[in-house]
């Protein structure tokens, strides 16, 4: 039985630096002009329309055609501050790219929005720094909690409007699911940061570190000492398979793993020689993809449904089969088969639709897949206690909010994956960003 290796030694730095490096280099200067002089300029723009924050593309890509970086940049972050991150993790092939006319004439070959965004964003943060100007100072205070896409977009435009910020989070940085939850190698070099610093460069945003609601402080303390409060809470809770097993070494939940990974030197990060990953999002795909590129010999990544219901979308399939990861489809697990004590390998049953159109799986038709490193990602949950006991309506496992993202307590607004909607980071930067106007209404109206 292989023992999981403490400092892994498969691979050498240089070959774990290639692995985790950027995933898909950015466009030169030349290749973006070409690219952007494909695009129609849409008057009634499907791509737009597509966009969770409502970015005018064609307006953005004909900028860059005409030389006008900085335009192009500004068109992009003031809709989205967080465009240059957006544009390397966002599911361009289901959103905006799958709008583009382009599908639909012979070559079939949608307009590379997302690398044209990237090349903007980059663009000004290499060589224009911050945008945007404080307007005159209000003298309101806003405490935002969570200082993740949807609480740092908040902020970014609470500044904007001239209120001074306070972000607190759990976590020592701030950047929430990008800096902590999503594959090095869509976020390399550090990228996750620059964008934090870039966005904070606004002024008039104090972030606090290592402090969580709940425990350091309450909602109340947050309502009697700010003007507003915006809670960006995300979905900090995991799944369990509810199994026995699941405390053994080598067991552990696929958010944490990539955490890790974020973290941490790659050759301090334990990794199995014959891994599983139990899920059909893209944090299996995340973590199963990282897996095989620390060195893990065997990856295979299990999915209780057929590939039409998988959340991960088909570019990230593809991604995961051509690192080397095994898919198989319509498995449940049953058992973690434990050997003198260790994790041996997980057995799975087989599933089907029956008659009703659902889903059943047969205890009696198993299969068995050695493993030495169980990585569940069978979903998140909003972890509700900090702010249990308070007033604040909750539905559905999510904060109930308004049009206007207001809670049910006074002064409290929330938004992004802690209240229902597309579990997007994208869509996470639209709640912050629209929840900051609202909450500078209110402001104003109070004044």
């Amino acid at each position: 039985m292989h023992v999981l290796d403490l400092k892994n030694s498969r691979l050498t730095e240089e070959e774990l630096q290639k692995n985790f490096s950027d995933a898909h280099p950015p466009l030169t200067h030349e290749q973006a002009l070409v690219e952007a002089e494909r695009c129609f300029y849409c008057y009634d723009a499907p791509c737009t329309e597509a966009c969770p924050t409502s970015i005018d593309i064609p307006k953005f890509i004909h900028a860059i055609a005409t030389g006008n970086m900085q335009g192009s940049a500004h068109t992009i972050l003031e809709s989205n501050i967080l465009g240059g991150s957006c544009a390397r993790v966002c599911p361009t092939e289901i959103l905006c790219e799958q709008k583009c006319v382009h599908n639909v004439r012979e070559e079939g070959k949608p307009i590379r929005i997302g690398a044209l965004q990237r090349h903007a964003t980059d663009w000004q943060m290499e060589h224009g720094g911050q945008p945007f100007i404080r307007k005159p100072l209000t003298g309101r205070k806003v405490a935002i909690v969570g200082a993740g896409p949807s609480g740092l977009a908040c902020a970014h435009r609470l500044a904007l409007h001239g209120h001074d910020v306070v972000l607190f989070d759990k976590h020592d940085l701030a950047g929430g699911l990008n800096e902590y939850g999503v594959a090095a190698y869509k976020l390399a070099d550090d990228f996750a940061q620059k964008e934090v610093d870039f966005l904070f460069d606004i002024g008039g945003i104090s972030f606090v570190g290592g402090k969580t609601l709940g425990t350091d402080f309450t909602l109340g303390d947050l309502q009697r000492d700010y003007d507003a409060v915006f809670l960006s809470l995300g979905l900090a809770g995991v799944r369990q398979l509810e199994m026995e097993g699941e405390a053994l070494e080598g067991v552990q939940d696929a958010v944490s793993f990539i955490k890790m990974l974020r973290s941490n030197n790659k050759k301090d990060v334990p990794v199995g020689r014959r891994v599983v990953v139990i899920g059909g999002g893209n944090t299996a795909i995340d973590a199963a993809v990282q897996a095989r590129r620390l060195g893990a010999e065997e990856v295979t990544l299990v999915y209780r449904r057929g590939v039409e219901n998988m959340s991960a979308t088909v570019v990230e399939r593809e991604w995961a089969q051509t690192n080397g990861v095994t898919v198989r489809l319509w498995a449940a697990p049953t058992q973690i088969v434990q050997e003198g004590g260790a994790l041996a390998g997980i057995e799975f049953a087989k599933g089907y639709i029956n008659s009703d159109g659902k889903a059943e799986y047969n205890v009696e038709d198993t299969f068995f897949v050695p493993a030495d490193m169980l990585l569940k990602a069978v979903g998140q949950v909003f972890h509700h206690d900090p702010i249990s006991g308070e007033d604040i309506e909750i539905r559905n496992g999510r904060i109930v909010v308004d049009a206007h993202y207001r809670t049910s307590m006074r002064g409290i607004y929330a938004g992004g994956d802690c209240t229902a909607g597309e579990d997007l980071t994208v869509a996470a930067v639209r709640d912050g960003r629209d929840a900051a106007e609202a909450i500078n209404i209110a402001l104003q109206k109070d004044a």
